[in-house]
């Protein structure tokens, strides 16, 4: 008696292969990568463990709106964020994120330079760094930028909503590879 093989198009048998392939090319991949995704440097010759602590004992507040401006720098210790996002994202009043913004500056962390009606947060490099130790001279030329839709005129705050409406859509909508296999695989079946 003969084993029966399920028969497979050439179609779905390829879809198979190339499936296989670039899933293997995507372990492989994954496999050489570091674990470490987003990374910031500390500089101890210069305390900046030190600084940490006097920043941690003497406000709190500006602690963590420090932490938060280091967690979105970019590759040359720079973020253009306004005061309404800092609000929003801590719960903290406009005077609060004033006094913070003005200790870190006081007292050396952070740089802030105006562009238009703009801040733009340096930190200071000889604290945390981002990239190579080479950018040092670039430090204010480059930016992250955080904005928020409720800082946004009503217009564009529609805008926004119906961006995000149609992109949660597209991302709900297509089948996926393996489900267009198991269609596939359906329709061979069924003939």
């Amino acid at each position: 008696m003969r084993s029966q093989v399920a028969k497979v198009s050439p179609v779905v048998r390829m879809a198979e292969i190339k499936d296989q392939q670039i899933q293997e090319i995507l372990e492989y991949n994954e496999r050489k990568k570091s674990p470490f995704r987003k990374w910031v440097q500390m500089n101890y010759d210069d305390n900046a463990y030190q600084a940490d602590d006097f920043l941690v004992a003497n406000s709190p507040t500006a602690y963590r709106i420090f932490k938060f401006l280091i967690a979105n720098m970019d590759k040359y210790n720079a973020v253009i964020v306004s005061y309404k996002v800092i609000q929003q994202v801590f719960g903290y009043g406009q005077a609060t994120v004033a006094r913070a913004v003005k200790f870190l500056k006081d007292h050396n962390y952070i740089e802030v330079v105006r562009t238009g009606g703009a801040n733009i947060y340096t930190i200071n490099k000889h604290l945390y760094w981002n990239s190579w130790g080479t950018n040092y001279e670039y430090a204010e030329f480059d930016a992250h930028v955080i904005i928020t839709s409720s800082e946004q005129d009503k217009q564009t705050q529609a805008k926004i909503r119906t961006q995000v409406k149609k992109r949660q859509e597209v991302i709900q909508s297509p089948p996926t590879f393996q489900e267009q296999i198991r269609q596939a695989k359906a329709m061979d079946n069924a003939e």
